[in-house]
């Protein structure tokens, strides 16, 4: 377990080189690591504790653990309100009667660790595609210009193989930039995708538990049903079939607790917020890069945001001359380099550029 904490804490450190943006990180950081180590936090509570405990007359109880735990559970649905110790036991948790009272089975909780991991696993995909197709080139780029103290000869050397750079590969980059555009469609897709699929997972459940949440702590005591024990009860019952001696099927109803669910309920809650958010931010993120692909006039003012220190003329000359990749590369390397040395590759830039105009 250890070793896999190990391996998360890569993904704190802060990259030398910024390839992405803020709510790409969201993704590909924030979210794996909150995913991995909630799928941990489940697995050392499934797998070292002790994740069920029933009893019933007559059943070994290691014996009927085993079982309810591998058959799953059940609760009934119509009986999730009432005074507990006088109409029911827990809520869920009271006499029914077989093809009468809706049962619902609670087979989920075993698979929540596994899900988790496979959802972070999912949400590093856009990172791993990113990672692959740009392939090193703003690290490249950069050349060390992202310290301020650099050798006077090697700075010219470094500015100059920038430019030459950007003057030969002129209108030769969108390519590269509409495929960071594509995996930020995929963080969109992926996240929204994700609330259809636990939602699938939790029975249907999961669009609105966020909401049932909050609407259940402003309800009267007497009325309120909890969402939390709908969706993850924590007293279950479970029943276990055997012969009797006359060779007759004898059935034994059991009570189950169920105290990773404690953990379950708040985890989902805390999802359900997550992902909304998530999602939400990255539907502005894709409405700001389709404004700023169709816009010139933005990606104008983007780049004079993003090089305060260069002259406005020098600025506007560069805009006008590229294309959107060339811009998503000027602008990309201005988060890396040093700004008093990214003004000065912007001048160079911006003569260059002018005198292959008057060429």
């Amino acid at each position: 377990m250890f070793d896999v904490f190990g391996s998360v804490k890569v993904l704190l450190k802060i990259d030398s080189v910024c390839i992405d943006n803020n709510i790409f990180r969201l993704h590909y950081k924030a979210t794996v690591i909150i995913l991995v180590a909630f799928s941990l936090l489940v697995t050392s509570r499934q797998y070292i504790g002790d994740p069920i405990d029933c009893i019933v007359d007559e059943i070994p109880l290691n014996v009927m653990d085993t079982y309810c735990w591998i058959y799953s559970t059940f609760t009934i649905p119509n009986r999730l309100t009432g005074r507990v110790g006088q109409d029911l036991v827990q809520p869920g948790v009271a006499s029914h009667v077989d093809g009468k009272d809706e049962v619902k089975y609670h087979k989920y909780y075993q698979w929540v660790c596994f899900t988790l991991f496979f959802q972070a696993m999912l949400f590093y995909i856009p990172r791993y595609l990113w990672k692959t197709w740009e392939g090193g080139r703003i690290k490249m780029l950069v050349l060390d210009l992202n310290v301020p103290i650099v050798n006077e000869d090697c700075k010219q050397d470094r500015k100059k193989l920038l430019v030459d750079y950007f003057t030969t590969n002129l209108h030769m980059q969108n390519f590269y930039a509409f495929r960071f555009f594509i995996c930020e469609i995929l963080n969109f897709i992926n996240v929204v995708g994700q609330i259809f699929f636990m939602d699938f997972f939790l029975d249907g459940e999961f669009s609105t538990y966020g909401s049932d949440v909050l609407r259940f702590t402003e309800m009267e005591p007497e009325e309120r049903e909890d969402p939390m024990a709908r969706v993850f009860p924590k007293v279950t019952k479970c029943t276990f079939h055997k012969y009797g001696p006359s060779g007759s099927v004898q059935k034994f109803d059991g009570l189950c607790v169920l105290p990773l669910n404690i953990v379950n309920e708040k985890i989902y809650v805390f999802l359900w917020f997550w992902f909304i958010v998530l999602s939400v931010l990255s539907g502005i993120s894709l409405l700001y890069r389709a404004a700023v692909v169709v816009g010139p006039k933005l990606r104008l003012y983007l780049l004079r945001a993003r090089s305060r220190l260069a002259s406005h003329e020098n600025i506007e000359t560069i805009a006008r001359k590229c294309q959107i990749g060339d811009w998503f590369i000027l602008y990309q390397l201005g988060k890396n380099i040093d700004p008093l040395i990214y003004k000065e590759v912007i001048s160079d830039l911006a003569k260059k550029l002018e005198g292959k105009e008057t060429v």
